[in-house]
């Protein structure tokens, strides 16, 4: 053996190099990685709010097998139960065969809700010929690329007698779209010498909804009395019912292959569904495992996880109470023998942004699922820091199972950062470590993913949970 190869066969031993999917991949997988991605991309249509999201993964429950539980039902071995947290999150169950207080649960958390532009509670008003809702953007959004797009109006309003009405417009061929009105360059000299994020500010986000004249002389307002005059027509509500209302203003467009290759997917909300779709498939693709399996599809995570159906609420640990109780257990020694991936997002390495990313250590494209062991910002702020033995635990799982995965950071040290949910669930005694798809343009209303990185984390959250 030359000196050459000696010396090319220690380095395949003892270098680490992140291996792509799709250059691992035969023929036959690939088309495994795109016949998944098919799933998905119809979930993502069908889920663009936390409400909507939690409908379509009740769905996808039931037709499984899975029935709703509520606080104070029973809880026995083999049941496979679903929990409706107000509508806009939930948490699924399986309960396994293992004795949970020697080997804990497997939980996968992942959040539904995703950036966009909600509806004030009095918005609506008319001027200079156009009709406006005034809006309150939810998450961290560049406010400047929500400009001059088709939006779809989601949500609900519950009317004074306490129904609640379903408003969807703007998905179909058929409907209308909404729009939030841009300068034009010909008199933005001064907005295009403002730094991006206050060219555009909060205020001036209003929806353009409408500019026909209510046929009356006798009325003012008459484009406000328009819109209301159809919304009443279509749902029976009237402008106080705005005062009990959730709406949102989410991208008028439709998950879609890129490129062509068709290996990657554009759309709105992969911040977080993309983890929340392999977790639920986990779950409903290894319902024989004998541990017991629970999934977490949480709100709020956008806004710091507050409320009665983020990830701070006790909703979790009640849940895992109510299990512990009924099986004979202590909840604080199943909680303490318990493993958790924090499904969260992450940046992908953007070469055209480069001067942000530390590349050694951030997730590329089409590499697999991506492992944070720490979040948070600049000084790992506000972060749990999975411990290196868990990490180690997760390591040997993948590579077991033939998972390929890659570890990651987001961004450079001090460039900036974000959160997940991870802290919430460690500070109940819970391992968690963060793992999930990476991303291009996160926040953006149409973002990016590699079709190979999605199914990569759908078989890594089954093999954790198997």
């Amino acid at each position: 053996m030359s000196e050459q190869s000696i010396g090319k066969n220690i380095q395949e031993k003892l270098s680490y190099k992140k291996k792509n999917v799709y250059e691992e991949a035969t023929p036959a997988r690939i088309a495994e990685i795109y016949e998944y991605a098919k799933g998905y991309m119809n979930y993502l249509d069908n889920s663009k709010t936390e409400r909507e999201a939690t409908e379509a993964s009740i769905a996808m429950l039931c037709e499984a097998g899975f029935s709703e539980y509520r606080f104070g039902d029973k809880i026995s071995v083999g049941d496979k139960k679903y929990l409706n947290q107000h509508g806009k999150s939930l948490i699924a169950f399986k309960v396994g065969a293992k004795d949970i207080e020697k080997e804990g649960l497997r939980l996968i958390a992942a959040h539904i809700d995703s950036p966009r532009i909600d509806l004030k509670q009095v918005p609506l008003y008319e001027d200079s010929g156009m009709g406006f809702f005034k809006t309150h953007y939810y998450g961290g959004v560049k406010k400047y690329q929500w400009t001059a797009i088709p939006l779809a109006l989601h949500g609900v309003m519950v009317k004074a007698d306490g129904e609640v009405v379903k408003v969807n417009i703007g998905e179909s061929e058929s409907d209308p779209v909404f729009y939030i009105n841009d300068l034009l360059p010909h008199l933005a000299q001064r907005q295009s010498q403002e730094p991006l994020g206050s060219a555009i500010s909060g205020e001036t986000l209003n929806i353009l909804i409408g500019g026909l004249p209510y046929a009356d002389d006798d009325v003012s307002d008459k484009i406000k009395l328009t819109a209301l005059s159809m919304l009443n027509e279509k749902y029976g509500v009237t402008e106080e019912d705005f005062l009990s209302a959730e709406l949102s203003l989410v991208p008028a467009f439709k998950a879609r292959d890129i490129g062509f290759d068709r290996a990657f997917i554009g759309s709105y909300g992969h911040d977080d569904r993309v983890c929340a779709y392999p977790a639920l498939t986990a779950l409903l693709n290894n319902a024989d495992t004998e541990n017991t399996v629970m999934v977490i599809l949480a709100d709020k995570e956008e806004t710091g996880s507050d409320g009665l159906t983020g990830m701070q609420s006790d909703f979790l640990v009640d849940v895992i109470d109510e299990i512990a109780k009924n099986l004979c257990k202590s909840s604080a020694v199943v909680r303490s023998r318990s493993k958790c991936l924090s499904a969260d997002v992450t940046a992908a390495y953007d070469p055209n942004f480069a001067e942000v990313y530390e590349k050694r250590n951030s997730a590329i494209i089409s590499c697999g699922t991506a492992m944070c062991k720490f979040t948070g910002s600049r000084g790992k702020s506000s972060t749990s820091d999975a411990s290196a033995e868990f990490v180690g635990f997760v390591r040997r799982l993948f590579n077991e199972n033939g998972i390929i995965w890659q570890t990651c950071e987001l961004g450079k040290v001090d460039a900036g950062g974000g959160g997940t949910v991870a802290k919430y669930i460690a500070k109940l005694n819970i391992e968690t470590v963060d793992i999930g798809v990476p991303v291009i343009s996160m926040h953006a209303p149409y973002e990016v993913v590699s079709k190979a990185d999605v199914y990569s984390t759908h078989e890594a959250f089954s093999a954790f949970v198997k």
